[in-house]
């Protein structure tokens, strides 16, 4: 049993995540949906880097990204990854550990469809993480695919998203002379209950 009240209230941490986001929605200046999100490479060295959450599902959260990255060449290699979203603004941060699967069907055809027209056209001349001669060069690209791909360009076959289910989630908020206040959700396995436990600072 927790002594969790306030912000910290109710048994689904998703719940908890989605309305700490809409309220980092109000507050932070930029990019309310960034996490950092880290990876291991084959070596077993770790990688971060930001990228932008789109969707905290009812069961998972989902991000996209070129699958040709360094990142998700490490996510495939592992199956599985962590992030820390952080709002200076709230003075709150969630960490989330857990498996990750791909996300390369219709909800990721949608959501590449709600992208603006130069985001679609970037994906597609972008080769990620890859060695880069110039701006010159990325920008010729661009006018490339542009060409070939017209006005309305569907997802590449390179690009789409991921869904983390996670394992544990840890809810942590600022508190008075650096006494925060720390709940952990987790689970021994994706479709098992969560256990909640009250950390020290």
């Amino acid at each position: 049993m927790t002594d969790r009240e306030g912000i910290f209230a109710g048994d689904d941490p998703f719940v908890i995540a989605r309305s700490w986001l809409a309220e980092a929605e109000d507050s932070e200046p930029n990019d309310p949906n960034a996490i950092a999100l880290s990876t291991v490479d084959s070596n077993g060295l770790p990688n971060v880097r930001m990228v932008l959450l789109k969707e905290i599902e009812e069961n998972a959260f989902v991000f996209y990204t070129n699958y040709e990255s360094a990142k998700a060449q490490e996510i495939e290699q592992a199956g599985q990854a962590a992030f820390v979203m952080h709002w200076k603004s709230l003075r709150r941060q969630i960490r989330v550990r857990g498996r990750v699967t791909r996300e390369d069907g219709p909800q990721a055809d949608a959501y590449f469809a709600s992208r603006s027209l130069k985001s679609r056209l970037g994906a597609w001349a972008s080769k990620q993480s890859q060695p880069l001669e110039s701006r010159m060069a990325l920008m010729t690209e661009v006018a490339k695919v542009t060409a070939q791909q017209g006005p309305s360009p569907k997802r590449p076959p390179f690009w789409g998203g991921y869904r983390l289910v996670p394992v544990e989630i840890e809810f942590w908020a600022d508190g008075a002379f650096r006494l925060h206040d720390r709940f952990r959700f987790e689970r021994a396995d994706t479709n098992m209950s969560w256990n909640v436990q009250r950390l020290s600072p």
